[in-house]
């Protein structure tokens, strides 16, 4: 190869790499925002179950006051 092609080569490969570094830097910079998503997910799950949890006990003490007033049959 002649010098010019090997220095065109050259400025494609650096140019390549330049924008291989950009990408991993955007990467991680993803990977980053997904964990913080996924912990966020994880209280929101948390969250979610324990106002299931809270609706659950409400409903079993509504249906005992239903029962002593006779407002249901039992």
């Amino acid at each position: 190869m002649s010098s010019s092609t090997d220095n065109l080569v050259l400025e494609h490969l650096r140019a390549i790499r330049g924008k291989m570094d950009r990408l991993s830097d955007d990467m991680s910079e993803v990977k980053a925002r997904l964990g913080v998503l996924e912990y966020q997910i994880g209280g929101l799950t948390a969250q979610n179950a324990g106002f299931s949890n809270r609706l659950d006990r409400l409903d079993d003490r509504l249906s005992r006051i239903e029962k002593r007033l006779d407002l249901v049959d039992v």
